[in-house]
């Protein structure tokens, strides 16, 4: 059984580390899309450089891996198993095996892994991001005041040291990730949604 959810756990980093947005600037435009705009390899940066379309595509299914790795977890029987594949699902996209572990910032994964755990307060967290994006049109800025609040709002529904730690690691993994666009952000040079410099012609 231990080896089981080992290999449960491993499976998630390895889907973790399928990016699809080095896929679709390969399928796209045959370039590699950490090399264009950003240099992240995340759905900002693909509505950046590729346009809307690949951006939705690479959303959803940044946002289904971490989906998968919580049924993959779930299939354990054990809550803190299922926790540790969606933190390694995150890992994996942050820092893929298949990319010399330079990947995105995790963010659309942990969107699958929180919304399949507890949906209604994702549900919240999303709104809340979204209202600041309307008020901002700064992604990563809406990303960090969501990020900063899931701790506290997931341990109100899931009140265990597990679930808190759990929470805690994905804010952490967000937030680092996030260090330069934060570092932008306080000198306002960050870009704004919308801004296509970057576009591949």
């Amino acid at each position: 059984m231990m080896i089981l959810n080992i290999l449960r756990i491993l499976a998630s980093y390895l889907l973790g580390s399928i990016s699809f947005s080095y896929i679709a600037g390969v399928l796209c435009k045959g370039i590699d899309i950490r090399n264009f705009g950003s240099g992240n390899a995340g759905t900002t940066n693909v509505l950046r450089v590729l346009g809307p379309a690949p951006a939705v595509a690479v959303l959803l299914c940044d946002v289904f891996k971490g989906v998968a790795s919580i049924y993959l977890g779930k299939a354990s029987g054990s809550e803190i198993i299922m926790l540790l594949c969606g933190i390694a699902v995150v890992v994996g996209h942050n820092y893929p095996v298949f990319l010399r572990f330079k990947g995105g910032k995790g963010i659309a994964t942990s969107l699958g892994v929180i919304l399949t755990i507890s949906p209604l307060w994702s549900s919240i967290l999303i709104l809340i991001g979204l209202v600041v994006l309307y008020k901002t049109r700064i992604v990563s800025l809406s990303v960090m005041v969501g990020t900063v609040l899931f701790p506290f709002m997931f341990v109100l529904v899931h009140r265990t040291w597990y679930h808190l730690i759990f929470a805690l690691i994905l804010t952490c993994l967000a937030l680092y990730r996030h260090k330069s666009n934060l570092a932008r952000i306080l000198s306002g040079e960050e870009p704004k949604l919308g801004e296509r410099e970057s576009r591949i012609k």
